[in-house]
């Protein structure tokens, strides 16, 4: 197959401001390839994938960046700036998939939702995060209508926030296990990844460090400068160790330095990455049982889910980590998120999606 990928609008591969989406797609053109298919990614302008991604061509796009949905209101209108990324993404994209058998966008937005409606190009979605818009979720809901398969989720929670979707397709994700070391570091400190941005509730985890008297590493793009310093100034001074964002393979190599990561959202995450990273490396992770994290953790083998928000209990999961055994948690990663497992699952769901334009 000839795959065409579009890429997030949110900021270019390898700036850590497209969050999840970013290891997402390199890590389905890594498997892709392996796979033999012929793969085409559409991003910002000073995008880069992977070394090993390098038999992918790159299509390089400019123009003004979208705003995460994240960050709306639930019932906010639909905004497309002048000189628009994502709709000169969608055009390019458009384009290159007149040669190709399918176009996978991996936005979740608005506008390449609805091109499924008015082109007679196969398009299929990978939706990145649970219900954040009226306008998108109504949209989806239009698309699947007449496009039944054209959706796939990365876990059943998040596929629950559109429960218009009666047999939702599940794809998980895939992470190369090359680049992951499995470290066997039992008495390390205490780790957090992510965007450092309200959502993600970097509080609850710095509280469960200060408590236990220990620091925190921090690592992710600070997306949110005043909450951080907000964050910051609510503990005693050093609580937090701010290691900044590194690529996968600097993160690896630290994290699996620790003994725990915590996890600490505050909204359904979609699926749960730095969950799976940690993991690889044969860290444990303690997480709200909320969204995707309570579908990847096995309790009380690869880690212990709680109640969200409750951060007295995860404070007392800390203290018995040492229970759990490191291999296994790099164990469910082989046999459930490897690359070949992902890229497999996309390939049986886009034979599907183009099943339904014949």
């Amino acid at each position: 197959m000839r795959i065409v990928l579009i890429s997030t609008p949110i900021g270019f591969l390898g700036s850590g401001k497209g969050g999840g989406v970013e290891l997402t797609l390199n890590s389905l053109v890594s498997g892709l390839l392996s796979l033999g298919h012929s793969v085409d990614v559409i991003a910002p302008k000073k995008s880069k994938l992977y070394e090993k991604n390098k038999k992918a061509k790159l299509h390089f796009v400019e123009g003004e960046e979208q705003i995460s949905w994240q960050h709306q209101n639930y019932n906010s209108s639909v905004s497309i700036p002048d000189n628009s990324l994502l709709a000169g993404m969608v055009e390019k994209g458009l384009d290159i998939a007149k040669k190709a058998d399918v176009l996978l966008n991996m936005s979740y937005d608005w506008l390449p939702i609805w091109m499924t409606l008015n082109v007679d190009t196969p398009i299929a979605h990978i939706i990145s995060m649970g219900s954040e818009s009226s306008l998108i979720s109504n949209l989806i809901s239009k698309v699947y209508g007449k496009y039944p398969s054209n959706f796939a989720f990365h876990s059943k929670i998040q596929a629950n926030d559109y429960p218009f979707i009666k047999k939702p397709i599940i794809i998980g994700n895939g992470f190369n296990l090359n680049n992951y070391t499995f470290q066997d570091s039992v008495k390390g400190p205490l780790a957090w990844v992510g965007r450092v941005a309200p959502e993600k509730g970097l509080e609850d985890a710095v509280y469960v460090a200060n408590e236990l008297g220990e620091k925190l590493k921090v690592w992710g793009v600070t997306e949110d400068e005043t909450y951080a310093s907000e964050v910051e100034q609510s503990f005693p001074e050093k609580t937090i160790d701010w290691m900044g964002f590194l690529s996968t393979n600097e993160l690896q190599k630290e994290l699996g330095k620790c003994r725990v990561l915590l996890n600490t959202p505050k909204w359904n995450e979609a699926y749960g990455n730095v969950i799976v990273e940690a993991l690889a490396c044969g860290v444990p992770v303690i997480a709200y049982k909320r969204g995707g994290p309570s579908e990847i953790i096995q309790h009380g083998e690869t880690g212990y889910l709680v109640d969200p928000d409750d951060k007295k209990n995860m404070i007392s999961c800390v203290k018995i980590i040492e229970k759990i055994e490191r291999n296994k948690c790099r164990e469910w990663v082989e046999k459930n998120a490897s690359t070949d497992i992902f890229a497999n699952k996309v390939v049986n769901w886009l034979n599907k999606v183009m099943h339904e334009y014949k």
